[in-house]
């Protein structure tokens, strides 16, 4: 992924749900005006989640989602259905799609409220509005739309479609606060050192999403970014002029760093960046310190968002289960996790501490979804940077 890329995880999320056949992927061919889903009148023809990463103008870039019916039957049905709710947790926008035909179902109030309880705007379409020019409004008491949210389209002709995309636009949601990847103190002018190992576990060719984050932000703030590997920061400091006014490092290398600054140089990691980016910094800064209080035999919920292949010195998977280990010379009982899936609500409260990486795969919705449904819970949860930088004695330091 380029610099000029925008990652998944800083898309808007637009969702099409509904019940099968109500003409979801040929709607969201039309709305792309792209042939993004495979379309026949077979019910069910979409058995998986589709993601589509694009621009699409007014709306700049976004990721769209057909997702299976919601009225899937069967086993492999309820699997699917299950895989469609945890996209549920990501949308920023809803579109669901009723066959003008079929009518207003108890599925689609279902998913409806759905929508509604997780407070996603959801425009209602009307599909296939040219086989029934007779349906002329969609009547319920149950569904507290606006007038506007609800359109009567046809994917097959294109009618109603410039008018969707509008109302899309017009949905987009505002951030309740600008938000920041860098911390508050730093300035143009500043200069900042970015701390990138190049190990067994770093992606062949390429920084990692959060390294380029953060650089990105850095130069569009008009900061000075000097890059090196924690072999090479004694002597990067040596050669500047002024200390750094930051040092930002991969939360694995935090002993070593923090031995080189001495305390001298204010210190904080990639992942610790995207707690406060996208997370509850304070809350997940809590729960670094649940780890005092762990048991022999407890379970652990590790979480990735990205679902990257795992390497012999994986982070989530080996690095971290053995500094827990030593630190608190005590043995758990591991459980992982990765991409769209996380443990579900019934689940979740039998885990004594759940620790997630930082979630730069992640949208801003399913990352505190995450965090909000721990919190609920009862469930203390921290992040790698937090884990790491507590057990190495410098979480104080850092955050």
């Amino acid at each position: 992924m380029g610099l000029n890329s925008t990652p998944a995880g800083e898309r808007v999320h637009i969702g099409f749900f509904g019940r099968r056949n109500a003409g979801k992927s040929s709607l969201v061919n039309a709305f792309t005006d792209q042939s993004l889903s495979i379309v026949s009148d077979v019910k069910g023809t979409t058995t998986d989640p589709v993601f589509k990463a694009m621009e699409l103008l007014p709306l700049g870039p976004v990721m769209i989602i057909d997702t299976p019916g919601l009225d899937d039957e069967g086993e492999l049905g309820n699997l699917r259905i299950k895989k469609c709710m945890e996209i549920v947790r990501k949308v920023d926008i809803a579109i669901l799609v009723i066959d003008c035909g079929e009518g207003l179902s108890e599925e689609d109030l279902k998913i409806y409220t759905m929508l509604e309880e997780r407070n996603i705007p959801t425009i209602i379409v009307m599909n296939k509005s040219d086989k029934y020019p007779d349906f002329k409004q969609l009547r319920s008491d149950k569904i507290h739309v606006p007038a506007k949210n609800i359109l009567y389209v046809s994917a097959l002709n294109g009618v109603g479609i410039n008018e969707l995309r509008d109302r899309v636009a017009e949905c987009m949601p505002e951030p309740e606060k600008e938000r920041d990847l860098l911390p508050d103190f730093l300035k143009p002018g500043d200069t900042v050192i970015l701390v990138i190992p190049i190990d067994e576990s770093a992606p062949k060719g390429r920084i990692i999403l959060p390294q380029q984050q953060v650089l990105r932000a850095l130069l569009e703030k008009g900061i000075t970014a000097i890059s090196c590997q924690d072999t090479e920061l004694e002597s990067a400091i040596g050669k500047l002029k002024k200390a750094p006014d930051l040092v930002i490092t991969d939360s694995q290398v935090f002993e070593k760093v923090n031995e080189i600054l001495k305390g001298s140089i204010r210190l904080t990691s990639f992942s610790i960046l995207m707690a406060k980016y996208k997370g509850d910094f304070e809350w997940q800064l809590k729960g670094a310190s649940a780890i005092d209080g762990l048991n022999d035999g407890d379970k652990i919920l590790i979480a990735e968002g990205c679902t990257h292949k795992r390497q012999c010195q994986d982070i989530g998977t080996v690095k971290i289960p053995k500094w827990l280990e030593e630190y608190t010379g005590k043995k758990f009982d591991y459980e992982f996790c990765s991409g769209v899936e996380f443990a579900d609500e019934d689940v979740l409260p039998s885990y004594k501490l759940v620790i997630h990486c930082g979630g730069c795969m992640l949208n801003e919705r399913e990352m505190k979804y995450r965090v909000d449904l721990c919190r609920e819970k009862g469930v203390p949860v921290t992040n790698y940077g937090m884990l790491i930088a507590k057990i190495k004695g410098i979480l104080d330091i850092v955050t």
